[in-house]
């Protein structure tokens, strides 16, 4: 019987997908570096792993029948620090993804779904954005992503099964993050400024539907692609957060303003340690930018079932509760 490993399992996503795993009555091994208090680990195994530390992952004594489930990352949700930048996101999303691998090999286990970013690809240079876009990322954490995947297919030479998938940003009940601004100030009733006219459309994924493509994935025998995760039709942002607005029942009003501006005034307050956004987070706010999931949805069976109201709703839900 495969174990399903999943480094990363007490993170958003890890703990939807292992509660998932195990309603399928599925083997499961959650690696992580911390545990808290959930369900999951009533019918699971807990490991206590820092992927920066090879020993600690030898000890998980990875087998030839196990699928790897790769999601732990450094990130923006939580304070990154302003030095050795480079560092921080590398040291984990590099480096982890290197040790990982070369368990994966010294035990024969070779099965591995990897979740990378949408933000490999940059700045969109045409839409929608295809996995076969140029990857040009101009931050840390996209350039430690990057040079992840391109281990990855490495490894493919080896005669690894590894699949790829690059989701916009993963909304739902469990991770707030910066919406937690944007929450406080619907809560409030006060105006909400944009970067930008809110005029382009800003996709994102749903968790539930990043559970569902790697259930799909792993059912297809876990291709050796990539593959964008996105919801389909996204509106544009105005139209999104009026909605979101009148559903949540708050009186906040959205202000328009002039995109660049914004990004310029953003940037000298995290030039002086005053960082409201980071950069590969603002920088394309007031873009176009959508992915393009035909080979997904054509290559694994897959269709997201979440729009991006319905995320923002879940997560404003979540935020009341908190």
């Amino acid at each position: 019987m495969s174990r399903y490993v999943i480094f990363g399992g007490d993170g958003f996503l890890g703990r939807y997908l292992a509660e998932m795993l195990i309603k399928q009555n599925k083997k499961v091994a959650v690696c992580d570096l911390k545990k808290s208090d959930l369900e999951i680990y009533d019918k699971s195994e807990y490991f206590l792993v820092d992927i920066k530390n090879i020993e600690g992952i030898r000890k998980i004594n990875l087998s030839e029948n196990d699928i790897v489930i790769h999601l732990a990352a450094n990130q923006y949700h939580n304070k990154v620090p302003r030095d050795r930048r480079n560092e921080y996101f590398f040291d984990v999303n590099y480096t982890g993804t290197q040790n990982i691998l070369q368990v994966m090999k010294e035990k024969g286990c070779n099965r591995l779904v990897y979740f990378s970013t949408d933000m490999t690809y940059g700045k969109p240079q045409y839409l929608p954005v295809n996995t076969c876009h140029p990857q040009n990322p101009f931050g840390p954490y996209g350039g430690s992503k990057k040079a992840s995947e391109d281990l990855c297919r490495e490894y493919r030479k080896l005669g690894f099964n590894i699949t790829i998938f690059r989701p916009r940003m993963i909304l739902g009940p469990g991770r707030l993050g910066i919406l937690k601004k944007l929450f406080k100030l619907m809560e409030l009733n006060l105006p909400i400024p944009l970067i930008g006219d809110g005029m382009n459309c800003y996709q994102m994924i749903s968790v539930f539907d990043c559970v569902e493509a790697t259930l799909k994935c792993i059912e297809k025998g876990i291709p050796n692609s990539e593959y964008n995760l996105g919801s389909q039709n996204p509106p544009n942002v105005y139209d999104l957060l009026s909605e979101v607005i009148k559903r949540v029942g708050s009186h906040s009003i959205l202000l328009r303003t002039n995109g660049r501006m914004i990004k310029y005034l953003l940037a000298l307050l995290g030039n002086i340690g005053i960082e409201l956004l980071y950069k590969e987070q603002y920088e394309i706010a007031d873009e176009n930018y959508i992915v393009d999931i035909s080979h997904t949805k054509n290559d694994l069976g897959w269709e997201p079932k979440y729009s991006d109201e319905d995320m923002l709703f879940q997560a404003y839900e979540y935020y009341k509760k908190e």
